[in-house]
């Protein structure tokens, strides 16, 4: 007798050694015991997991001449003894019909279908149509099927199997019963191919079973296709007494090399080095396996998966030193070594990282299938996972604007909102600036200026008793969410050098903390306008700096003005602290100027503060800061316009001729002027 492949051989001819379908089975068992027997079945799902095969059974079952509950048949499966049992299983019988609807697929075939459906069995009791492959067939040619199949006659039977039922007609599908088939599970697969390993002596350890059922990716089918493949490949081992041969020897290494695929070992190293920020050794590993031969992308087909599998190991929280069980053993259909693997480049990572990585190797593989320079794309989509950890978070985003940090234990912790917990205590006051600094030279910022620990009561940031989103009285600007819990700083959050909200309705300003960012709008889209208060020096010897009673504005403001006017970048700062009115109470200079809410933080940022600040130092006046956006809320008189800086950018734009010309035909004025020049 000629060699059967393995999937011929040891194909199943009873429901009960059909593998992995038990919802199909049970169902079709318990209806032919109760004698409910459709005029149509739909068996839909993935590609060799037994469609064709229970449809067979069902008809040998149906057609089967032993009567159930005898002693040759005590059950609803087929006796495979009488003689349509042994017709239907050897395909030649006369009564079951199998038709291949890919190449039966036209109107004309299933006319001749419909006639032929007519006459009653030659011999048996039902003339049994098996159409493989439905989802081929025309939707004309389903529309002359329609009313036969609706109505037929009491001796035909439909059986329809595909892969895509979606393209059958839901005219036709109302009219059948359904079974959805489910893919075979990893372990169903071994334990089929260790029983077949051994019916066949063959020499195969459970590694190499495991891998030839991961190739055949929930397939029965293709699981043996690819065994009778490897057999066909392995070497024989010495024959053992009373053997003419020795018997073939399975290895994963040899079922890999035939399958083109390359161990999970290479791409645990490639995450390693990407963990570690290697961009050489990433580079390394994959020159390796393109000069080995590997195509590329059939590398980023299985790096696709490798991905998939450690992703869902980090999300199911699967341990290396454990087995898996419960979701995580449905979802990781892989041998459990491999599921260990996977779990060990799972705590490299966080969740979010491995999700931003897989979505960049499913973009790789798709460009690979469209470029010339494959090689070139997927050495880029490696280098991208190691520069993908350099983002920022959204958290971290968050937390800088305002909003309170993520209770995400999967989030790292950035440099920033670990250093709070290490960073020294500053000097409670700031030393003076003598007149010969330059202004223009940015000062020198710690990430945090306060240690994180318990808050006293001169570093406790002042509590809101608003609502979150409630406008504020007698202002235009909204609060933000509060970011800290009552009677803790943000400092202690690890959000170092913010300002906080100022409930006292008489300034609205802002006057951020000691070397602090520009304010940046709350999570709402508002501007938290506030002031950090300043901690108490304590009593040393040397000068004491001691607040002027009534300092001279006039000259304060042109000094102020001066000093922005010589710092790099600070022009426009300079211009709309020119027009600004100045006010002092007992401690504090109060700043009104005509930007918006929404400009203040840009144009007066942290940096023109801070010579702002060393201004006042310089000036002997100890005075906080407190910028008021809006127009002046007390003006005696307009004051007069000051004379812009030669050289600034308010004097470019008042000498440029267009801007003359719009003036004199317009009767217009320059208000504002924005200097977006780019800066050496």
């Amino acid at each position: 007798m000629a060699y059967q492949v393995l999937a011929r051989k040891y194909r199943p001819t009873l429901f009960s050694d059909v593998v992995g379908q038990d919802h199909v089975t049970r169902t079709l068992l318990n209806a032919l015991a109760q004698n409910r027997i459709a005029h149509g079945y739909i068996f839909s799902g993935h590609r060799g997991i037994g469609k064709t095969t229970i449809a067979r059974i069902l008809a040998s079952a149906l057609n089967c001449r032993t009567e159930i509950g005898s002693d040759k048949r005590p059950t609803p499966e087929p006796c495979n003894a009488c003689e349509s049992c042994l017709e239907i299983r050897q395909g030649n019988a006369v009564d079951v019909i199998e038709i291949d609807a890919a190449t039966n697929r036209g109107i004309d075939e299933i006319r001749e279908l419909r006639d032929a459906a007519r006459y009653r069995p030659s011999r048996d009791k039902y003339k049994i149509y098996i159409l493989d492959e439905a989802h081929q067939i025309t939707d004309a040619a389903f529309n002359a099927l329609l009313k036969t199949l609706e109505e037929p006659p009491d001796h035909i039977i439909f059986m329809m199997a595909t892969t895509q039922p979606e393209d059958i007609p839901q005219t036709i599908r109302s009219r059948c019963q359904h079974f959805s088939f489910h893919a075979v599970k990893l372990d169903d697969i071994v334990g089929q191919l260790r029983l077949i390993a051994t019916a066949e002596a063959i020499n195969a350890d459970d590694a190499t079973l495991s891998l030839l059922a991961e190739a055949g990716d929930g397939s029965m089918r293709d699981a043996l296709s690819i065994m009778d493949q490897a057999i066909a490949s392995a070497p024989l081992a010495p024959a053992a007494p009373g053997e003419s041969t020795g018997r073939p020897v399975l290895s994963a290494n040899e079922v890999r090399d035939l399958m083109g695929t390359v161990s999970n070992v290479i791409y645990e190293h490639i995450l390693e080095a990407v963990s570690e920020n290697n961009s050489a050794d990433v580079l390394a590993i994959i020159n390796r396996l393109l000069d080995a031969g590997n195509g590329a992308q059939q590398l980023a087909r299985q790096f696709v998966r490798y991905l998939r599998n450690t992703t869902v190991a980090k999300i199911t929280r699967l341990s290396s030193e454990a087995d898996a069980t419960g979701i995580a053993a449905d979802l990781l259909q892989i041998s459990p070594e491999e599921r260990k693997r996977a779990a060990r480049s799972a705590a490299l990572f966080t969740e979010e990282e491995l999700s931003r990585f897989l979505a960049i190797m499913l973009r790789t593989f798709d460009d690979l299938g469209f470029r010339q320079e494959q090689r070139f794309h997927l050495e880029l989509g490696l280098l991208k996972l190691v520069h993908v950890q350099r983002l920022i978070p959204v958290e971290d985003l968050l937390s800088q604007l305002g909003a309170p940090p993520s209770n995400n234990p999967n989030i790292k912790p950035t440099a920033r909102a670990t250093s709070a917990a290490s960073a020294p205590t500053p000097p409670t006051s700031r030393p003076a600036i003598p007149p010969s600094t330059n202004l223009s030279s940015r000062p020198e910022r710690s990430e945090v200026e306060r240690p994180a620990g318990p808050p006293t009561p001169s570093t406790t940031a002042k509590a809101t008793t608003s609502e979150p989103g409630a406008p504020r009285p007698n202002s235009g600007t909204w609060e933000g969410p509060s970011s800290t819990p009552s009677g803790q700083s943000r400092e202690a959050e690890g959000v170092a050098g913010f300002s906080t909200l100022n409930t006292s309705s008489e300034s609205r300003g802002f006057s951020p903390g000691p070397s602090s960012a520009a304010p940046q709008k709350s999570t709402e889209g508002a501007l938290a306008l506030a002031e950090i208060p300043q901690p108490t020096a304590p009593a040393q010897p040397g000068p004491h700096l001691v607040p002027a009673q009534s300092p001279d504005l006039d000259a304060l403001q042109n000094t102020i003005v001066d000093a922005l006017a010589a710092a790099k970048g600070q022009q426009s700062a300079s211009d709309k602290l020119a027009d600004a009115t100045l006010s002092t109470t007992p401690d504090t200079l109060n700043i009104h100027t005509t930007v918006s809410a929404a400009m203040l933080p840009l144009l007066l940022n942290a940096e023109a503060q801070a010579i702002i600040k060393s201004v006042l130092t310089t000036q002997n006046l100890k005075l906080r800061l407190n910028l008021i956006p809006g127009a002046p809320q007390a003006a005696a008189a307009p004051k007069p316009k000051r004379a812009a800086a030669a050289g600034s950018a308010a004097d470019l734009a008042a000498k440029h001729p267009v801007v003359q010309q719009a003036q004199k035909l317009f009767d217009a004025e320059i208000r504002n002027v924005i200097d977006l020049r780019e800066k050496d």
